[in-house]
């Protein structure tokens, strides 16, 4: 079960963050797109080193550097420009994702369809398909088709199929049964009254499994 942060800053966001580390949540995607670099700077300060391992980088790559992150996501558009990212120093080099696992780094991406999914790089540890159900922290966001059919069709199996969008009690049994590899959470989490007690309902299930 993988945690995706909210895309901004919310009330006590820090606070549930610890409190999510210290009830057993593995991994944290930082997604913060609107974040200056600055910002996002100021936003891993505050997070620990003893957790930072735990920690997936969407944007200002570079910082990983900085923040000894060693994990790493890479967007479907920020995935098709690679070889002109900005990441060390923020200087442009050629690189290829095997150099990033050869570099120690861990690295993800996001598809939106089976047949982007079975394309991408081996070197990707785990790839997110979205939206499987309508989205819960967007409005109006939702498949054009069935991702759980769409899953039979499914040839890549060097990378793990992470399910997104509109993730939460009643859904996480038809994603696993339909050969998923694992889900991540994110309006199930941040767009509800009380994360911690959505968090552990969610690893409960996961736990019976």
């Amino acid at each position: 079960m993988i945690i995706i942060s909210n895309a901004t800053s919310i009330p006590n966001e820090i606070e549930t963050i610890y409190t999510l580390f210290e009830e057993g949540m593995e991994l944290l995607h930082v997604r913060k797109p609107a974040f200056s670099e600055r910002e996002m700077q100021i936003f891993l300060s505050t997070i620990n080193s003893e957790y930072r391992s735990k920690l997936v980088l969407h944007s200002h790559l570079h910082l990983a550097f900085e923040f000894d992150i060693k994990r790493i996501h890479f967007t479907e558009k920020n995935r098709n420009v690679l070889s002109k990212f900005h990441l060390r120093y923020k200087k442009s080099f050629e690189y290829s994702f095997s150099d990033f696992k050869t570099d120690g780094f861990t690295v993800s991406t996001s598809t939106h369809s089976i047949e982007e999914f079975n394309t991408i790089d081996s070197s990707f540890e785990y790839a997110f398909l979205s939206p499987v159900f309508p989205s819960i922290s967007k409005d109006d966001y939702s498949a054009k088709s069935n991702l759980l059919e769409e899953i039979k069709k499914r040839t890549n199996f060097d990378t793990k199929l992470i399910a997104l969008g509109g993730i939460q009690f009643d859904t996480i049994a038809k994603v696993v049964n339909h050969g998923f590899d694992d889900y991540a959470l994110l309006g199930t989490i941040w767009k509800n009254t009380n994360a911690l007690k959505n968090f552990k309902k969610c690893q409960q299930i996961v736990h019976s499994y």
